[in-house]
């Protein structure tokens, strides 16, 4: 018996994903369980599993094609029969069965493979809110310059399009001053490796945020000394309902608690930069490193959250996220990033605010130091932090009062319960 491969429900505001690697080849026999194809949106990637033993037939789609939910990825016959069938039912398929038999199955399935459902690219490519923002603002799609997968128009080059008019620059889109193509082989040996989409999505966000956002970054720190005893004392309760109570957890309860005393700070601007736009929900965006670049995973209502649950919850998202397991979904909605780089190394760093978000943390490395208690110099360990936030939004003054909130609730690890 053949059974369709299709494409399960991608999550809201995913219109399409692009094939990157397709494991499987006609003829091969999968087990439940093995990976067929690899899916990559701009966020992350996604391994599709056979959920059915038997041999691939048919394979309708190709490396690099953009395909939707339910697409038909291929054919496979069942590696079992269909369960024989009862006397009633029988009876029942005698009373209604045509004169004569029917054509197995598989004569009815076309002589050559279906054309694959593929994203159609007709004038210019746009999400259907890009195109009604355009609409909005009286702008022609097809003089804006699109520097999103593939060339598609995104509401910052809109943004930037209608800014460049606006202040009488020279007519047309803003382009980006090309390299010169350099043969780097004259010097010697080299190995040209293709990015992933993720990183090609990640390096045009970043190069987008950075050339629109006004970036300030505040640099602060804060003595963990006993926040660190009271962590090695309760990571074993963590460990034993399946979490990791590393300071990670702290810092997202002291966050959290942050953006509900300075809610500018979870807050993003409307389109026309008129309005600001306070969230009544927290949910925090997790950056984390994966083989194949940087993927940033969504843990929502923290503020509703314990210590425990968010560890917990932090190894099953970090697990999936590395394994190709995360979905779409669960990549959207954040209301601010935590970057944390203090597993590897390095004493403080500016990261780039993600729109529409209007802040990011980033966290260091923690370091025991000597400090003055009034008396002499004792030694604490202290963790650099810093703020890279919009300057439309927040100014100095309000940056500095929000991380010394942060600072302060580090210390006072009772106000994180």
């Amino acid at each position: 018996m053949l059974k369709e491969i299709i494409i399960p429900d991608l999550g809201e505001g995913i219109d399409s994903v692009e094939v990157g690697e397709i494991s499987v080849k006609p003829g091969d026999h999968v087990d439940v369980g093995d990976i067929l194809v690899v899916l990559e949106s701009d966020k992350a990637s996604m391994e599709i599993e056979a959920e059915d033993a038997g041999t691939i037939k048919e394979i309708r789609i190709a490396a690099g094609s953009e395909v939707r939910t339910h697409t038909v990825l291929a054919m496979l016959e069942l590696d079992h029969a269909e369960e024989p069938q009862t006397v009633e039912e029988a009876k029942s398929e005698e009373v209604v069965a045509p004169s004569k038999p029917k054509p197995p199955v598989e004569e009815e399935l076309p002589s050559k493979p279906i054309d694959v459902p593929v994203t159609k690219r007709k004038i210019v490519a746009a999400s259907p809110s890009v195109r009604r923002f355009a609409r909005e603002l009286g702008c022609d799609l097809k003089l804006v310059s699109g520097t999103g997968p593939k060339g598609r128009v995104l509401k910052e080059d809109i943004q930037n399009y209608v800014k460049t008019r606006l202040s009488n620059a020279p007519s047309g889109p803003l382009k980006r001053k090309v390299q010169p193509e350099i043969d780097f082989s004259q010097w010697g040996e080299i190995e040209t490796v293709r990015l992933s989409k993720i990183r090609r999505a990640t390096a045009l966000n970043l190069q987008n945020a950075w050339r629109t956002i006004p970036h300030v970054t505040q640099y602060d720190e804060t003595d963990i000394t006993d926040l660190e005893a009271f962590r090695q004392v309760y990571k074993h309760a963590a460990a034993k309902t399946g979490g990791k109570l590393s300071i990670l957890p702290f810092i997202m309860k002291a966050v959290a608690n942050g953006l509900r005393e300075f809610p500018d700070f979870n807050s993003s601007l409307d389109v026309r930069g008129e309005n600001l736009i306070h969230k009544k929900y927290i949910h925090l965006g997790l950056a984390v490193d994966t083989d194949n670049g940087l993927v940033v995973p969504v843990i929502r209502d923290v503020d509703q959250k314990s210590l425990i649950e968010l560890a917990v919850e932090l190894v099953d998202v970090s697990m999936r996220t590395r394994d190709r397991k995360i979905k779409p979904a669960e990549l959207v909605g954040a209301t601010f990033t935590i970057s944390s780089l203090g597993g590897i190394s390095g004493t403080g760093f500016s990261p780039i605010v993600n729109p529409p978000q209007v802040a990011i943390m980033g966290v260091s490395r923690s370091k025991l130091k000597p400090e003055y208690d009034g008396k002499e110099f004792v030694p604490r360990l202290m963790l650099p932090f810093s703020l890279s936030y919009d300057h439309r939004v927040i100014d100095g003054a309000a940056a500095a009062r929000f991380t010394k909130f942060i600072a302060e609730e580090l210390t006072a690890i009772k106000e994180l319960f």
